[in-house]
């Protein structure tokens, strides 16, 4: 009799203990994070890919290279047909050169008949010359400005005929650089380029392994800030605003339980039939509400992890 009292007290205690470290709580939900599937952006052979799954990447890491030596001649194949058609442009100076001098002498010429007209003309006040004097050097000096009129005009058409000869070579060259660049842009995509911050998931492919563009190499997340997506029934949609500190859960061991801080950042808007994996407050209810909360994560949560919220 005594043994069966004793019994039912142990049972009583025992209960009102389990009631006592079971922490009442408002939706659970399941740990989750946005996930990211690198894929190769160009074709080849995997010269290098070191990283290891849980390895630590930073954003903008240089994680891998992929064999773009084919690629590498077509640019030197286009950079030396730029360097062919710049050989093929022509340098007007040595061309204009000769004229340039003969201009020099022509207007040296002039420059001295001026001068000589000059005392000619005042001789010819004094009778000391004739006007046939004068009309000669006049003469002369009509025929130097003509010389000089047409030298100028030889070294402007020279100059115009040259360059518009370049310009029809430096026509060319222009998509040539623009392939140029292209080129080397695809080259540059054979470097594999991490996006985010976070920790190798899964790795896809081995260094020496051939991939082709659009093939997944590896999986990334972000786990310092894990997101709990949990489900709330309609009545309990009242409680719950955007930006609301909550109190977030997750099982350390039998009946033992680690706290986190977490803050709502996103609750849907449209009702769903509830996951079969997860259990609300009210199980009667058919119709519940996403809602996903940010949990800094300290090392401990998992993806995939149960976690319950308190609001």
């Amino acid at each position: 009799m005594k043994y069966t009292n004793l019994l039912g007290v142990g049972l009583i205690v025992l209960a009102a203990s389990c009631s006592h470290n079971k922490i009442a709580t408002d939706a659970s939900g399941v740990f989750e994070s946005d996930e990211v599937i690198v894929s190769a952006e160009q074709s080849g052979k995997l010269l290098s890919f070191p990283i290891q799954e849980g390895d630590t990447l930073t954003k903008g890491a240089n994680v891998g290279d992929i064999d773009m030596s084919n690629m590498a001649i077509q640019k030197q194949q286009v950079e030396a047909t730029i360097s062919a058609l710049r050989e093929k442009t022509t340098n007007p100076n040595p061309q204009t050169e000769l004229i340039e001098r003969q201009l020099a002498v022509q207007e040296s010429q002039l420059a001295q008949q001026m001068r000589e007209r000059t005392r000619t003309q005042n001789l010819l006040k004094a009778d000391a010359a004739t006007q046939k004097q004068l009309d000669d050097i006049n003469s002369a000096i009509d025929q130097l400005q003509k010389q000089i009129a047409v030298s100028k005009q030889q070294i402007a058409l020279d100059k115009s005929n040259i360059a518009t000869q370049n310009r029809t070579v430096y026509s060319e060259q222009v998509p040539l650089e623009k392939s140029a660049a292209q080129i080397q842009n695809n080259i540059d995509k054979g470097k594999i380029i991490n996006p985010i911050k976070g920790t190798v998931l899964t790795k896809y492919a081995l260094e020496g392994e051939m991939t082709t563009t659009g093939k997944a190499l590896y999986k990334i997340a972000n786990l310092d800030t894990l997101t709990l997506r949990a489900y709330v029934t309609g009545s309990q949609l009242t409680q719950v605003k955007l930006g609301q500190s909550v109190k977030v859960y997750s099982d350390e061991g039998a009946d033992q339980y680690r706290e986190y801080s977490g803050r709502v950042y996103w609750i849907s808007d449209k009702s769903e039939f509830t996951p079969k994996t997860i259990q609300t407050r009210d199980e009667r209810a058919n119709l519940v509400y996403a809602v996903k909360i940010h949990v800094k994560n300290d090392g401990y949560l998992k993806l995939g992890m149960y976690g319950e919220v308190k609001f």
